[in-house]
């Protein structure tokens, strides 16, 4: 009896060292990378983001970017925004319950939710009508969005998405136990913190597999801030709860009408780029598909001047992708970053695998 009280009072005391180590972990993450742009209540959710103004008689019209899992506005704004200063409006922000955007009263926790929410903050700002960029994640968001808001759509750029169901739809363990009631509360509070930042470069190093991590690339994205718990939870919310999503999702992405590219690298380690980025210029008539040899699951930072060439084609420029495709290729031939340490993803569809 003796032996069972004294471990239920070390499993307690280790839970309480825990929490504490995840209280001041969260409390030193948001110290070091506090918000950066302007907040707005979004139908119960306060949404963080950063509205760049074109100058006048901009060449390119409004851009809105939808980061991915685990990420905030930083992951795409700072590869790309310098690469379009001037030339368009552009609205980088927090997806609902990521960075420093809250999740809302119950709500936005799915793609669909998501572009509704960012259509509203359009309105808030004053934009009419956009091209929507969105990475990885953000891609199901995106497709959500131009087939729920058309009016609003002005084309679609997809880099790395996830949006198709895939064999098995299995995630990582993590999420799904996060998503249990008391028990991924409970986890999310004690050891998310600790595993995390001792996993994150690990991690890191094979979402951009076979391509480079840039140098300050968790710092200056502020990663971080997704190890805090209740972002955690949200960000768990979304990855375990997209595969349930695609099933119903993906048969109706033939309603798209808007113009559509999709960049992709045949060595993505993330998700199967064979069904997801594929399938999306099966679905969507006219889509245009810029595939890749030997890049990652990063295009906005491996390949951001092919995914400027991607927004102009949408925008109705004449761009010859399939060149810039080569370009990128040739810079990245040599990459092997990750090599025996992160898996390939290998889809059993691989007859969808273009030439």
């Amino acid at each position: 009896m003796n032996l069972i009280f004294a471990a239920l009072v070390f499993l307690m005391a280790l839970v309480f060292t825990l929490a504490g180590v995840t209280l001041a972990g969260s409390w030193l993450i948001e110290r070091r990378n506090p918000p950066i742009g302007d907040f707005a209540d979004i139908n119960g959710a306060r949404i963080h983001y950063v509205h760049v103004p074109a100058r006048k008689n901009a060449e390119l019209p409004p851009i809105v970017f939808i980061h991915g899992a685990s990420a905030n506005l930083r992951d795409q704004m700072l590869p790309l925004r310098s690469l379009l200063e001037g030339r368009a409006e552009m609205l980088f922000f927090d997806r609902p319950g990521a960075g420093w955007s809250g999740r809302g009263p119950g709500n936005n926790e799915t793609p669909s939710a998501q572009a509704s929410t960012i259509a509203a903050l359009m309105d808030h700002l004053g934009i009419g009508k956009a091209i929507i960029a969105g990475h990885s994640f953000g891609g199901s968001v995106t497709t959500a969005f131009g087939r729920e808001h058309p009016d609003k759509t002005l084309g679609l750029v997809f880099m790395a998405p996830a949006t198709h169901p895939w064999p098995g739809g299995a995630t990582a363990w993590y999420y799904n136990l996060t998503t249990i009631p008391i028990v991924g509360r409970l986890f999310s509070e004690t050891l998310t913190y600790p595993s995390g930042t001792l996993q994150m470069n690990t991690a890191i190093a094979c979402v951009f597999a076979p391509n480079k991590v840039p140098d300050g690339y968790v710092a200056e994205v502020s990663i971080p801030l997704v190890l805090r718990p209740n972002a955690f939870r949200a960000n768990a919310t979304d990855v375990a709860g997209l595969y349930r999503y695609t099933l119903d999702a993906a048969p109706h992405y033939r309603d798209i009408k808007a113009p559509t590219v999709v960049i992709s690298g045949d060595r993505d380690k993330v998700v199967y780029a064979m069904i997801h980025s594929v399938g999306l210029v099966r679905d969507i008539a006219g889509a245009e598909l810029i595939w890749v040899h030997n890049l990652g699951h990063k295009p906005d930072w491996i390949a951001p001047d092919l995914v400027v060439g991607a927004i102009e084609k949408v925008a109705g420029k004449e761009v010859d992708l399939q060149a810039m495709a080569k370009a990128v290729e040739v810079r990245v031939a040599n990459d092997t970053y990750g090599a025996g340490k992160c898996a390939d993803i290998k889809a059993p569809e691989a007859e969808l695998a273009p030439i």
